[in-house]
């Protein structure tokens, strides 16, 4: 047993030598690719750990974290990448230094930035135990960057893209403005009175940027722009002393309110919108488009920043620069939008609570998007004043609105659709004659007290022909029945019903609702129910009539193509001749609901809608009159328009006047 024991104390003895003679000292590769490591991951503190004694003494860990965090933070450093290749035969680790080189790439706001290096490393004792570490100095951020200098970034903001129309005439375009402020220091109570009311602003407004942090006096302290064309408060605000102003750059609406909510306007991004773009190239100085079409191609308007980023030498010596990203100014957008259509419709409208819209039928080309009542464009990318904008907010009429892409009860306009669903499905002939008696109807005795009623109550049998001319409510309603539910929502489907239009504005989807029983059913089939249409995709359903049943597409950009069919044989060319013929007649018929629209050698086709909105039939609510109209010798133009409130003011008469007037203007 001794001599076991003492065989395994011989052993030990023998492995103990062996395996000291196995630990391994580190390496200077092997520690710097630790640090170069830490380095990709960004860890600056622990990088501080890996610097040698004489680089500590010239710097903090504070210091040296804070300035890696902030410098890459100012300049967006991103996609960072270190790279350094540990050499195969390194006889350094012999040695008390070493020496090694290495790569650097990353991303910055100004674009790539890419440099090599060299790392002096040094065998250092700490804590009785020797290690390698880095003898760090300003040059591993950026070669160029030597003690005492700074790093600078200016940035150049690009030209907004403009909005255009069809024949280049700008709807909003790059101006400017008077910015109206006053010299610090003499300001006194006497005209703070006048120029706050004349700046639409209150005292504590003035007050306080005259109390910002950068004011000293005499400087020039902006508080508000102010529209070029208003010559005569500009008159009034440099009448007073203090009062100063210059020229500075602004967006122009030159068309004003007649596209106010098709062209939108601008205004200073908020911390919320910045939270969101963050990831764009968007900055906290940017204007963004706040409605409209500024809106929806901000990102294509907005451009790029230039960015430039510059070592700032010490003792003035030549500035080196790091990157530098090329300003791209934004990208104009070019509409199929007639800036001389939309004014005459706006102006047609006349403050009236209504949209109209136009395109040509056959290229799809939306020619005018029009909402009223409306607000000035320009005073709002200039600033609303508080009252300003309570009062657009309070309007009974909705000014802020876009009604354009709104849907709404269609009311009649919607007998043609019906009309395309019943002959395809077989439901209705032309020719066929319907025998309805007295104003009112109803299915059988399930309806109770609710009757579908008509305004031309006559005796004689009613085919399709007459239901068009006399817009014959009970006439669609029994058409719509003997379709069915699904044989109807199946033909409006193909009209585009329930689908998401695709159109540059965003519309609200035009949509069928549940035809929940027969009533429904009965009502839907004249543009009642629950059936909501926006104007622009009701232009497109009146499209196949004049396309020999093809339904075109509706564009609003010049570079899509035109004559786009959005769906194909919506109805037979047979059925959409004979559709179109009875449109003629509700014009051209001295007993239709448009003959006030007829015209000598200007044949109008079209079709009058009022749509009743209220809770319960037999209680007063209100109406909507409609009418859309399309000259039948050259389908070049066709115009919808939806006038609200005209209950006891003439109903759908209103419109049909309007939309006459705007034709004649094209004549």
């Amino acid at each position: 047993m001794r001599k076991v024991v003492g065989l395994l104390f011989s052993l030990v003895l023998l492995v103990l030598p062996a395996l000291a003679g196995c630990s391994k000292e580190p390496t200077p590769e092997d520690r710097f690719a630790e640090y170069i490591g830490l380095w990709n991951q960004q860890k600056f503190a622990k990088m501080y750990d890996y610097l040698s004694n004489d680089a500590k003494e010239g710097i903090t860990k504070d210091e040296f974290t804070s300035r890696y965090q902030k410098i890459y933070e100012d300049l967006q450093i991103s996609d960072l990448k270190i790279n350094f290749k540990k050499p195969k035969d390194d006889k350094q680790a012999k040695k008390e230094k070493a020496t090694y080189s290495f790569s650097a790439k990353m991303n910055s706001s100004a674009g790539a930035i890419a440099f090599t290096h060299k790392a002096n490393l040094q065998k250092e004792g700490k804590d009785d135990k020797k290690n390698w570490y880095v003898d760090w100095d300003t040059e591993f951020i950026f070669p160029e960057l030597q003690e005492g200098d700074t790093i600078g970034v200016s940035t150049i903001a690009p030209q907004r893209g403009e909005i255009v129309d069809r024949n280049g005439d700008g709807l909003a375009v790059n101006g400017q403005a008077y910015e109206v402020g006053v010299v610090a220091g003499k300001m006194t109570d006497q005209v703070m009175e006048p120029l706050a009311s004349l700046l639409r602003m209150n005292r504590e407004q003035i007050t306080k940027a005259l109390n910002a942090s950068w004011v000293k006096p005499g400087l020039f302290v902006p508080l508000k722009k102010v529209s070029m064309q208003d010559q005569e408060r500009i008159a009034q605000l440099v009448a007073l002393e203090p009062v100063q102003t210059r020229k500075v750059g602004a967006r122009i609406y030159p068309y004003g309110e007649a596209a106010a909510q098709l062209v939108g306007y601008v205004g200073a991004i908020t911390a919320d919108e910045l939270e969101k773009r963050k990831d764009k190239g968007y900055t906290s100085s940017d204007v963004i488009g706040k409605r409209g079409l500024e809106q929806v191609y901000d990102e294509q308007l907005k451009g790029t920043n230039g960015v430039k980023i510059i070592i700032k030498k010490k003792a003035g010596g030549e500035d080196v620069v790091l990157a530098e990203k090329p300003v791209a100014d934004g990208k104009e957008i070019k509409l199929t939008i007639d800036a001389n259509v939309q004014t005459s419709i706006f102006d047609e409208l006349d403050g009236e609570a209504g949209t109209a819209a136009a395109m040509n039928p056959v290229s799809g080309e939306t020619l005018a998007l029009v909402s009223s009542p409306s607000f000035d464009p320009n005073q709002a990318a200039l600033g609303f004043s508080a009252g300003e904008w309570k009062a657009l907010q309070a309007d009974k009429k909705q000014p802020l609105t876009t009604r354009f892409k709104q849907a709404y009860a269609p009311g009649s306009v919607m007998k043609a659709i019906t009309a395309a669903v019943g002959l395809s499905s077989g439901a209705i002939t032309a020719n066929e004659s319907v025998p309805i008696l007295g104003a009112k109807w109803q299915k059988d005795k399930s309806w109770g007290g609710y009757f579908v009623t008509r305004v031309h109550a006559g005796t004689e049998p009613v085919n399709l022909e007459k239901a068009f001319v006399y817009s014959d409510n009970i006439y669609f309603a029994q058409a719509a029945l003997k379709m069915g539910k699904a044989t109807f929502a199946d033909g409006l489907k193909k009209f585009g019903f329930e689908e998401e239009l695709d159109f540059p504005f965003p519309l609200e989807k035009s949509t069928i609702g549940g035809l929940d029983g027969a009533i429904a059913l009965a009502d839907s089939g004249y543009g009642q129910g629950q059936i909501q249409m926006s104007v622009v995709h009701l232009l497109a359903s009146y499209t196949p009539f004049i396309n020999n049943g093809n339904m075109i597409k509706p564009i609003l950009l010049e570079a899509e193509q035109k004559g786009q069919v959005l769906k194909e044989a919506v109805v037979s060319g047979e059925h959409a001749g004979l559709i179109a013929a009875d449109l003629r007649k509700v014009v051209g018929d001295a007993n239709g609901t448009a003959h006030k629209a007829d015209m000598a050698d200007y044949p109008l086709a079209g079709k009058t809608g009022t749509a009743e909105l209220k809770q319960k039939q037999g209680e007063t609510g209100t109406e909507n009159g409609w009418f859309i109209a399309y000259n039948t010798k050259s389908p070049s133009l066709m115009v919808a328009m939806m006038v609200e409130d005209v209950l006891g003011r003439g109903g759908s008469g209103i419109a049909v006047k309007k939309v006459k007037n705007i034709f004649m203007q094209r004549k």
